[in-house]
């Protein structure tokens, strides 16, 4: 097949990108940033790199449009003839533009959510919190749902799980891109500004091609602490409170603000980073310390600017609005505590005494901050009972609106986040406790013995300095019986001695393989009993906080099989719960991809069985999925109102009853389902010399090489089982290999073994689970390409393991179409359907290089080559960019 000629390639890519049907102002953002882009390649002093950019990405969109192998091979052919240096710019080339790309899909969704909430009654969106608390209300009454409202909660982790491949100066990079664009935006109309935009934009995107796209050193925990801080800094702290009044103003109409807000902040922030030390020897007692001394740092100061920003608009004259006997008695506090201050700040605010009392607080907060005994709070709610002292005294001088206004917004900053911002959550595995025990038991001690007892010292010391909300929350990986939890409150006696007070810990057991999710509900039962577990669950009201695991799971018995078990085990604890009248919160250990429980989180949530959600909802959000869900302010309030809403509508009687019914009625499909993929994937891992096979033919060892995050790739030297690989690159292999195996694979095979297509189509209707399961095959399987895979899968000789692997991805597509309707995979999906078909040509090209690149490297007889090694990496950052999905 003979190359295009220019005005043939013009005309090819023109009518690609006409057929994505993208909204015509999303079209023009990817029109200019792709042209300054190309711009950019041809300033960047390398002959012939846009020319070369443009053969290949001509040469896969032909591929992917016409789809015969004579296309395919000469896209192929192109990547392969590059010298390896000219493949490194293009693979750069190819990564910048998705990364634009990426910019340009977030501006787009950020412009509709902007539009939809300038018009009139946007707030009642559909799956809003508005909309739910009506809904729920005709179900049980408006007082019951007020009830269910006030004791709502979500709880977002955030975990420092290496599955952000983008350095941060490349993401500091697109924020300031982003800004740029709105400013392109709204100079639409002003000739001059406009250019000025572009001129900037143009300089960006210069600096974005020219910053080396791979990190030169893995992460520090203590790195990556500060970027998840970037992200409250830049997003939550505003966002959430923003959330709360967006709510509050729609339940309340024209009396919000006048009055006390029904909104109780249901918003609680967790979080691993620097906490979560299993297999990661990087995370020590030190560290911890240092990233909860961080993330206060970050909310002190934020509360102190805040305070200090409502105080200085409190010009309100005591003839106006006469402080109450309470706001003059704790001027008189505050003023003996800090006399000069107060001088001045009476002489600055003559008559204004609720100014007075506002600046005077921030002083305080500053001081805790900088750890003034004498000035500082011993804890948030020392502040919150000065605050509202404040908002009594205005509303009883009738200035109700400026209690419930910009200082409510405080109240429920300082609600939310306290004086710690996130809870430092530690996790560690009951294999080390039991080491630990041991030792301590014969008299023995050990650098690891001396390292786990140091934790629970950190825990007391946060404790201590921020709260007891600082840090509590301890979890037990692999929990397989009660002593497990238990050792975690011997060890902390051991730690501060007989005489010492040892930190008060909520022990939470985490279930993550096949055999301990089965072994869940029995092991619970037996937990509760325990001597050292049930004197704090009668303390902490019976509440129970109880973690399931996605990845390892799935790993065990495949995506089909792990699902239903997960609900399974879900569907008995939330019984047992009921019956033995424990507070239950499920903690779901989910990652951003499919295969690791990823996908929407509100249809999975309203996918749960009954008595599992009860109005809370705690999982872990991991690496890109943090920046993509909580990156941008009002993608992060939607995501938010989603969440809370499916998780105040999971419990209503008409869901709890249509998953019930769902779940009895399809039982049998169920019980086919698991069998069938269980075997159909045993059939792949349990093979002999799978694991060695699986690392050959994707790009699994060189991931381990990637500076992604501080914590180690596999648990071993070497990959001999699928026990030596963590679930994290057991995922981004497949993924990058363009397989997706992890999500889909035995899907197929079950369905086939139903058989029943009509009976199927009526269970993806009305089974909640099976839908949401079936939806996110059909979304990781149009990210895969077979074409790509059979290449990948041919870097070895086992053609029996290749043919298995591609025989199944027909077989999965195949029912997946028939099942959902329509003739192609996302078919009733048409937005997302386009995201997927607009890149794919783009990330075909990626992998194309990865390709050639990992040839090189599988070759036995080839010397190590540092410039392929190097080009492998860039194509994983890119294709990650391409596909927005790693781990």
């Amino acid at each position: 097949m003979q190359e295009l000629t220019p005005t043939e390639a013009i005309d090819l890519v023109g009518r690609f990108e006409a057929g994505q049907e993208l909204p015509e102002e999303m079209r023009a953002d990817v029109r200019v940033l792709g042209s300054l882009l190309g711009r950019v390649l041809r300033e960047s002093g390398s002959p012939g790199l846009f020319e070369d950019v443009e053969r290949l990405r001509t040469a896969t969109i032909q591929a992917y449009t016409d789809e015969t192998p004579e296309a395919f091979a000469r896209a192929a052919r192109i990547a392969d003839g590059f010298s390896v240096a000219r493949a490194d710019e293009v693979a750069r080339a190819f990564t910048c533009y998705f990364h634009l790309v990426n910019l340009a899909e977030e501006h787009q969704r950020v412009r509709i959510l902007r539009e939809r909430d300038g018009r009139a009654g946007s707030a009642d969106a559909a799956d809003s919190i508005a909309t739910a608390f009506a809904r729920l209300s005709e179900e049980v009454g408006e007082d019951a749902a007020r009830e269910r409202l006030r004791g709502l909660r979500f709880h977002p982790v955030f975990t420092a799980h290496p599955t952000e491949a983008r350095r941060r100066a490349v993401s500091a990079s697109i924020r300031r891109l982003s800004e740029l664009l709105d400013g392109y935006d709204t100079a639409a109309e002003d000739g001059t500004a406009r250019r000025r935009a572009e001129r900037r934009m143009l300089e960006e995107i210069d600096v974005l091609w020219r910053t080396a796209p791979l990190r030169a050193e893995k992460p520090s925990p203590t790195d990556e602490v500060r970027s998840v801080m970037g992200v409250f800094d830049e997003t939550l702290y505003t966002a959430v409170p923003h959330v709360y009044r967006r709510v509050d103003d729609t339940l309340q109409g024209d009396d919000a603000g006048a009055r006390a807000p029904i909104v109780r902040p249901f918003v609680r922030l967790g979080s691993w980073v620097g906490g979560d030390r299993d297999g990661n020897p990087f995370v020590t007692a030190s560290v911890t310390r240092k990233a909860a001394a961080i993330a206060s740092e970050h909310v002190l100061r934020g509360l102190e600017r805040t305070a200090l920003r409502v105080g200085r608009g409190l010009t309100l004259d005591a003839a106006s609005t006469p402080p109450s006997d309470a706001l003059v008695a704790l001027w008189q506090r505050l003023r003996a505590g800090d006399e000069e201050a107060a001088a001045d700040i009476a002489q600055r605010s003559p008559n204004e005494p609720h100014r007075r009392i506002m600046l005077l607080l921030a002083r305080r907060i500053a001081a805790t901050r900088t750890r003034d005994a004498d000035l500082a709070y011993r804890d948030p709610e020392h502040l919150l009972a000065d605050l509202r002292t404040v908002q009594e005294s205005l509303v009883a001088a009738g200035a109700a609106r400026q209690a419930y206004g910009h200082l409510q917004q405080l109240v429920w900053q300082v609600e939310t986040f306290g004086f710690h911002l996130a809870e430092l959550e530690v996790r560690q595995h009951s294999a080390v406790h039991a080491r630990v025990l041991a030792r301590l038991d014969a008299g023995d001690t050990d650098d690891e013995t001396e390292e786990v007892l140091d934790t629970f010292r950190a825990i007391a010391y946060i404790q201590e300095r921020f709260g007891p909300k600082a840090a509590g929350r301890y979890i037990v990986s692999f929990t397989r019986s009660a002593d497990d939890l238990a050792a975690v409150h011997r060890l902390a006696r051991h730690a501060v001695g007989e005489n010492g007070t040892p930190p008060v810990l909520d022990v939470i057991p985490l279930f993550e393989t096949f055999a301990d999710l089965r072994a869940a509900p029995g092991i619970l039962a037996e937990i509760v009993g325990h001597p050292a577990f049930a004197a704090r669950l009668e303390q902490t009201g019976r509440r129970l906080e109880v973690m399931l695991g996605y990845s390892d799971s799935s790993k065990d018995v495949g995506p089909v099989a792990a699902n239903l078990a997960l609900y399974e085990a879900q569907a008995e604890i939330g019984e047992w719960a009921q019956r033995t009248g424990i507070e239950l919160t499920l903690f779901h250990g989910r990652g951003g991809a499919l295969g690791r429980g990823g996908g929407p989180a509100n249809s999975a949530i309203l996918a749960q069985p009954p008595h599992s959600v009860e109005g809370r909802f705690k999982l872990t959000e991991q690496g890109e999925v943090i920046f993509a869900r909580y990156g941008d302010p009002a993608i992060a309030m939607r995501h938010i109102d989603q969440v809370a809403a499916a998780v105040l509508m999971a419990s209503a009687p008409s869901n709890e009853s249509r998953n019930r019914a769902a779940a009895e009625r399809y039982a049998d499909i169920a019980r086919t389902m698991d069998a069938a993929s269980r075997e159909r994937f045993f059939a792949l891992v349990k093979a002999p010399g799978f694991a060695p096979w699986f690392a050959r033919v994707t790009p699994m060892e060189e991931i381990g090489q990637l500076a992604l995050g501080s914590r180690p790739a596999r648990r071993g030297l070497s990959v001999e089982s699928l026990e030596d690989l963590r679930a994290i690159p057991w995922v981004f292999a497949w993924t990058q290999a363009r397989i997706n195996l992890a999500g889909w694979f035995g899907l197929g095979t079950a369905l086939e073994a139903v058989g029943d297509e009509e009976r199927l189509r009526e269970a993806y209707q009305e089974w909640p689970l099976l839908r949401t399961l079936i939806d996110n095959v059909a979304m990781s399987l149009a990210k895969a390409d077979a074409r790509i895979a059979r290449r990948y899968l041919d870097l070895d000789d086992r053609a029996d393991l290749a043919d298995l692997v591609m025989a199944e991805m027909t077989l999965t597509r195949s029912w997946v179409i028939r099942v959902t309707g329509g003739d192609e995979l996302l078919a009733t999906k048409p937005v997302l359907q386009r995201a997927v078909k607009m890149r794919s040509p783009y990330v075909d090209a990626l992998s194309l290089l990865q390709l050639r690149a990992l040839r090189a490297l599988r070759d036995p007889d080839a010397p190590r080559d540092p410039e392929q090694e190097r080009l492998l990496l860039l194509s994983v950052s890119g294709v990650a960019a391409g596909l927005q999905n790693t781990g």
